[in-house]
């Protein structure tokens, strides 16, 4: 199991008239999560574009449970539970705030995809060779 934490402060501008995240920021806080979980192995997003390979989001879960407030410290948490070993993976991210108190829950799922060809593939050599160690 692969498990990496970064933390963002809630801004004003993530937040609606009451001062509470507007529910469709969370997908860019998984957005986060995943980016930060990548770059945190030693590899970034850009390494896999650069490859050819591109990484669209094709499903997408989540579930509230209290709200993120503004000028909150909170913490978005990304696990990959399952070694990725076909075209496809799956982040788990769980979302905290500063009294470590869950707010929201869910999945992405991506797949590697030939960025010419649109085609799968499976997940770069050079990222399973780093992820492998976790697992």
């Amino acid at each position: 199991m692969y498990s990496s934490e970064t933390q963002i402060r809630i801004h004003y501008a993530l937040t609606d008239q009451m001062g509470v995240v507007y529910y469709g920021n969370y997908a860019q806080f998984y957005e986060i999560g995943r980016t930060e979980a990548i770059r945190q192995l030693g590899f970034t997003y850009k390494d896999i574009e650069a490859m050819g390979i591109i990484m669209p989001v094709i499903e997408l879960h989540n579930k509230f449970l209290r709200p993120a407030l503004y000028d909150d410290l909170v913490t978005i948490k990304t696990v990959l539970k399952d070694f990725p070993d076909s075209h496809k993976i799956v982040f788990h991210t769980t979302i905290y705030n500063e009294a470590k108190k869950l707010l929201n829950i869910g999945t992405v799922t991506l797949y590697f995809m030939e960025a010419k060809t649109m085609k799968r593939v499976n997940m770069p050599v050079q990222l399973a060779e780093i992820l492998a160690t976790y697992f």
